[in-house]
């Protein structure tokens, strides 16, 4: 098939892109190193789209909260990404978390199965001299494209680390100690068993001595090359969390609030009582033999995980499908490198998209990547392009990723109400409504001078 626009990289943003190009009747070409030669530390399958954090995609909650109106844009512009989480989706409360393989394997149909797209296992060790181009590669970007982006672009790569929370067997959790429970009940029609997450709870001396085991624990050793990269905050290993002082944690992913422990009933709360801290696990699969350890990243050493870990109260006999890792993210100094279209300045015939710009978060990286393939599609076909306003998700994350972050100091971002132009008139409790009320309709407008796809 002669392709008009050539896609590297089959990861969330890769393949919105292709799906968004294809739905206009673009010819795509999709280039995917996995199978085609080439893999990352990371990665666990050639699927397309795969996910190699969390399952979650975060809060669904389209009326107060940012991420949750990102995704109700993606939706209203037919995002692929979306339209098969649903289809995988299991339960997480209030937020969006998916069955990962069957969330790829829907992705990979839908792309496979259209007339418009080719799927080529392939390695691509250089930028295209000529030729419509996205480049998707994400933060694992291969070396090799990695020091062809460099020379391109006339600066150094940035880079920070992320990391990868542990898997546990839901039949070896102890549930005669944890129990089964939404932070303030919040659930959703997916729910099962009267709640979200299994919760393992922690007494103050249980709590002390696992953030000293934490402490203690045999890390991962960084080479010379990696010693000055930072950590995203949104992914901080939970032991780097505990060095920041004792209780962090209990304000982090160890809180207790909202949480009645059932094995800690008194008069006074019949419920049961908050716990001091919690480790929370969430839903991975469809079935739900897998549950993933919320905020559990960590660089620790497998053999440190797994002793530590079993001395939380419910996971003594805990079997992981994964364990705990770190691997090294890149991403441009988009601001100072990309026009408002994420064209490279220096090379206008390739877009970037995904989280190789600097967005965080599968999300933000998808809606990047929807964007970079309506952008395409725009060009190709002569229209002008009008970006989607600053005062929705979508265009405020443009925003900050193309012109409005400061380029000195630029770093991975997830798509935040700081990003919004500012609502100073209205009260501060009520402000994240009128956030998502303003973006609504201000994307409502932009959305009907779109071209519908045929």
């Amino acid at each position: 098939m002669t392709h008009q626009v050539h896609i590297i990289g089959g990861g969330l943003a890769g393949s919105e892109a292709a799906w968004q190009l294809a739905r206009r009747g673009v010819k795509v070409r999709l280039s995917e190193m996995r199978g085609g030669g080439g893999s990352t530390d990371a990665h666990q399958t050639q699927g397309l789209a795969e996910l190699v954090c969390s399952n979650s995609f975060r809060s669904d909650d389209d009326t107060k909260n940012a991420v949750g109106l990102l995704h109700h844009e993606m939706r209203r512009l037919d995002s692929l990404i979306m339209a098969a989480g649903e289809k995988a989706r299991v339960p997480a409360g209030s937020a969006m978390a998916v069955d990962r393989d069957l969330f790829s394997a829907e992705v990979q149909r839908a792309l496979e199965d259209h007339p418009n797209v080719e799927v080529v296992r392939e390695t691509i060790d250089a930028l295209p001299i000529q030729g419509m181009t996205i480049v998707a590669t994400g933060p694992l970007t291969a070396a090799s494209l990695a020091q062809s982006i460099v020379a391109a672009t006339g600066a150094d790569r940035l880079a920070f680390f992320d990391a990868i929370a542990p898997i546990v067997h839901r039949d070896s959790i102890d549930m005669s100690k944890a129990w089964i429970q939404s932070r303030w009940d919040k659930t959703t029609t997916a729910s099962n068993e009267g709640g979200d997450y299994i919760n393992c709870p922690m007494t103050r001396e249980q709590y002390e001595a696992f953030v000293q085991g934490l402490l203690d624990a045999e890390k991962g050793e960084f080479k010379e090359w990696e010693a000055n990269t930072p950590y995203f905050d949104g992914c901080m290993p939970i032991e780097v969390m505990a060095e920041r002082g004792i209780e962090t944690l209990r304000y982090g992913p160890m809180k207790g609030v909202g949480l009645d422990n059932p094995y800690d009933r008194t008069e006074e709360h019949p419920q049961g009582r908050w716990p001091y801290a919690v480790v929370q696990l969430r839903q991975d699969n469809k079935l739900g033999t897998l549950w993933n350890m919320v905020g559990f990243q960590t660089k620790m050493k497998y053999g440190a995980q797994v002793d530590l870990l079993r001395t939380i109260p419910g996971l003594e006999n805990a079997e992981f499908a994964r364990l705990g890792g770190m691997h090294r993210n890149t991403f441009i100094n988009s601001p100072e490198l990309l026009d408002r279209q994420l064209r490279l300045k220096s090379a206008p015939h390739i877009r970037f998209a995904g989280q190789v710009t600097g967005c965080e978060g599968y999300v933000e990286s998808t809606a990047v990547g929807l964007l970079a393939g309506m952008m395409a599609a725009a060009e190709l076909a002569g229209e002008q392009w009008t970006s989607p306003p600053p005062t929705s998700a979508m265009g405020a994350l443009l925003s900050h990723i193309t012109g409005d972050a400061e380029a000195a100091s630029y770093q991975p971002m997830n798509v935040n109400f700081g990003l919004f132009p500012p609502l100073h008139d209205v009260k501060k409790k009520a402000r994240k409504e009128a956030y998502t009320e303003r973006a609504k309709v201000d994307f409502g407008v932009w959305l009907e001078g779109q071209r519908v796809p045929a």
